[in-house]
């Protein structure tokens, strides 16, 4: 729809001289997703991969599994009082025979820092709403020399970073380093929300054997999505927290934090990580 950025003026500073001129900036607008019609959340996104957004978020909440539960993904007409479209509400209808969650103010919500659950809470509702058990199972090995390459393979795929400077990005890769899909959006939990959710629409959940990378740090929250979606090895480029580790430990999922070239922390899962053609144990 052509919003994944705008033009804003800026004065510029550079060598104690002052210009101004037109800056690109990264659009950030609200986006309500309805579930069969009925208000369910408001997240602050970049426009683009809506009804991915959508779909990912909800299975990221354990309501889709699958795309055959998904009836319609629309953009909601006469979300203004002129009647207007604004593309900013997106309804997911689901297909007949999907149970529909309860939809309340005092929902189990488990994925943001502020929603008031202890960490017990958090891990138990992941537990008992993830669809993909058995992660711990999944016999993925990687190469670290590897994941270290894959930081910068995401970077040079980042399109509209590169004129903003203000974007997170999520990538999937396979085993073999291949760039499956990346996502921009202003939060990272949303590009990831992206990405979970054109798996879902293409029916390849569980992501089983494949590699989240993402941009910042790894929160709970993003733990908690590739959980869900059945991914065994999240990378992050900067530090995880104490919460996405117990999380990790506890699923069987492959943490790895600080990943900058061929430097990185594994938190836990690390046996999949191989050193010199060996899986590392110490």
């Amino acid at each position: 729809m052509g919003r994944v950025t705008e033009r804003r003026r800026v004065v510029r500073i550079r060598g104690g001289a002052a210009r101004v001129r037109p800056d690109t900036l990264v659009a950030e607008e609200p986006l309500e997703i309805r579930l069969n019609g009925r208000p369910l959340a408001i997240t602050m996104r970049t426009p683009g991969d809506d009804f991915a957004l959508a779909v990912g978020f909800l299975a990221s909440e354990g309501v889709l599994g699958a795309a055959s539960e998904v009836q319609a993904v629309t953009y909601c007409e006469g979300a203004t009082e002129d009647g207007s479209n604004t593309y900013n509400v997106v309804n997911v209808q689901l297909a007949a025979g999907v149970a529909v969650p309860d939809i309340t103010l005092e929902r189990n919500v488990y994925t943001t820092s502020s929603c008031g659950l202890c960490g017990k809470a958090s891990l138990d509702a992941v537990r008992t709403a993830t669809r993909f058990g058995g992660l711990a199972e999944d016999p993925v090995r990687i190469p670290a020399e590897l994941l270290g390459e894959l930081p910068d393979r995401l970077r040079a795929a980042q399109k509209v970073f590169d004129r903003t400077g203000g974007l997170h990005a999520a990538g999937l890769f396979s085993a073999s380093g291949e760039l499956l899909d990346l996502r921009e959006d202003v939060g990272r939990h949303n590009a990831v929300d992206k990405v979970v959710g054109r798996a879902l629409q293409a029916g390849q959940l569980p992501l089983a054997g494949a590699v989240l990378l993402v941009s910042g740090r790894a929160s709970f929250e993003l733990a908690q999505k590739a959980v869900m979606a059945g991914i065994p090895v999240l990378a992050a480029v900067s530090a995880p927290s104490s919460l996405a580790v117990d999380l990790a430990l506890e699923s069987g999922l492959t943490l790895v934090g600080f990943l900058r070239g061929g430097d990185m922390n594994i938190y836990a899962g690390e046996h999949r990580i191989v050193l010199d053609g060996r899986p590392d144990t110490p």
